[in-house]
């Protein structure tokens, strides 16, 4: 054993110990904790060069008391931190609905599984949160209580579903719901009856349209119909009489109807746009069957799709449910459905969209072929939505009123960001279910008051064919291109 002293930077460190008895990577550790130099940094000057890690001492020619040269950066100290580790449960609850990425679920108070989905779904749609924010607590002159009740009780939920992680009981909200609409109170053996998710979707809508329309205002004059508003124009043809007629009408929602020749969301919207209709027929002068055709005229920045699975059978006097497989895609484009007018309206956009998405790939850009996409623009989202993939989370309403159809031109491809379910043999029992797509990207199963992550193939599994739970509503959401 042997005492050298060693010189590095600035410092002298004096009757450092040498067992010459081991490799010199030993000596290099005990330098290591006086000056925190790493050995594989350290260069140790000796005679004849640098000294090894395996060198033998013998020949290496230290003598006691020598004074040795190390060079060598020492690592940076870790600092301990100024604040200490945080956890989820002790943040304020609106950051901790930001910190899990998606709002709280809804309380089942009794068979309103129909309830809780319908509300979860519409309540990811941040531009209807942003109307129901602005609404005021007057309410309006031509609107009745009960709907100006419900109204408020659906502002309100919503912002206390945004500022919760723990499960909300919309107590308030199916009062004035019973009370607007007393269906949804019926009793069954003193116990309040399963109903249909699609009706209290539909009479919500309504409500909500006449509360939240804009009087004498030519700004945003409808913001349910801007948001999920679908325009028809329709043929309607005899072929006995030949007579031929034109009808224009609105709805919020397209019918998937389910045969046993339907085995895509595609196929049944086909079906969904024909009809017949029994009516008189002036030049007959009795009744004759009309065939109607409906193309979409206008499109929405919602577009709300119902699987008609349910029927009344009359041999058991209730409500029966189809339970056949209709695939449906993340991604519908509903080009082939619109009019001719519509159609010429959408091949700019859709030029841009493709452009900018063969961007991404590294493809040439096609020629443009009008003036309206003579400008170079970038691919956007609806915006305010609740389902991008980079944006906000959707536990923070977006105040801005949503944009214009002057600001962002319609494409036709719409992405699907909620499926309401059914699980269950009849429209009368069984369990809905809300799949609801965050800004994240990831998917959110609202099973009442569990909300659960789930995966896209997840919810392509929800296409029906059994007595899992199948898809009963699918919300998609407009891709648009800014002009």
């Amino acid at each position: 054993m042997i005492k050298v002293s060693v010189k590095w930077q600035k410092e002298l460190f004096q009757d450092v110990e040498i067992d010459t008895s081991l490799p010199p990577y030993v000596f290099k550790g005990q330098l290591f904790e006086l000056t925190g130099v790493p050995p594989e940094r350290q260069k140790i000057m000796v005679k004849g060069g640098i000294l090894k890690d395996d060198a033998d001492w013998s020949t290496v020619g230290v003598k006691k008391g020598q004074k040795l040269m190390m060079m060598g950066t020492a690592d940076e100290i870790v600092k301990a931190p100024e604040k200490g580790p945080v956890f989820i449960e002790d943040l304020p609850e609106e950051e901790q609905v930001i910190a899990v990425g998606h709002s709280a679920g809804l309380f089942n108070l009794g068979n309103t599984c129909y309830m809780n989905s319908t509300l979860q779904c519409l309540h990811s749609v941040p531009e209807l949160k942003s109307a129901l924010i602005k609404y005021s607590n007057a309410g309006r002159s031509d609107v009745d209580q009960t709907s100006h009740m419900l109204t408020v009780a659906t502002r309100d939920l919503f912002s206390e579903l945004d500022k919760s992680v723990k499960a909300v009981a919309p107590m308030q909200f199916w009062m004035v719901l019973r009370k607007k609409y007393p269906q949804f109170g019926q009793l069954q053996n003193s116990t309040f009856m399963q109903q249909d998710a699609e009706e209290c979707w539909t009479q919500l809508l309504y409500t909500l349209s006449q509360s939240l329309r804009s009087a004498g205002s030519s700004e945003n004059p409808d913001a349910v119909k801007d948001l999920f508003g679908i325009d028809l124009v329709s043929r309607v043809h005899c072929q006995e009489s030949g007579e031929e007629s034109s009808e224009a009408e609105s709805v919020y929602s397209l019918k998937c109807h389910i045969s046993h020749e339907v085995n895509h969301l595609a196929e049944g919207l086909k079906h969904g746009l024909k009809s017949e209709i029994d009516k008189v027929s002036p030049s007959l002068g009795r009744s004759a069957i009309f065939l109607k055709e409906s193309r979409i005229n206008s499109l929405p920045r919602y577009l709300t799709i119902q699987f008609v699975r349910f029927f009344w059978k009359r041999e058991s006097n209730q409500k029966a449910k189809i339970l056949r497989k209709v695939d449906y895609p993340l991604e519908l484009d509903v080009f082939d459905l619109c009019s001719d007018d519509l159609r010429k309206q959408l091949e700019a956009p859709r030029l841009l969209l493709r452009n900018e998405e063969g961007k991404k790939l590294g493809l040439k850009p096609k020629e443009k072929t009008s003036d309206s996409a003579d400008k170079d623009v970038k691919m956007s989202d609806a915006e305010g939505t609740s389902t991008g993939n980079d944006s906000q989370s959707s536990a923070t309403p977006q105040e801005d009123a949503p944009s214009s159809d002057k600001e962002t031109q319609m494409t036709g491809i719409y992405d699907l960001v909620a499926v309401l379910t059914h699980k269950g043999r009849s429209a009368d029992s069984g369990h809905y279910v809300a799949w609801v797509k965050q800004e994240s990207g990831k998917w959110i199963e609202y099973d009442d008051d569990n909300p659960i992550v789930q995966r896209d193939e997840d919810i392509l599994k929800l296409s029906g064919g059994g007595d899992w739970h199948m898809a009963y509503i699918c919300m998609y959401k407009a891709r648009v291109v800014p002009m």
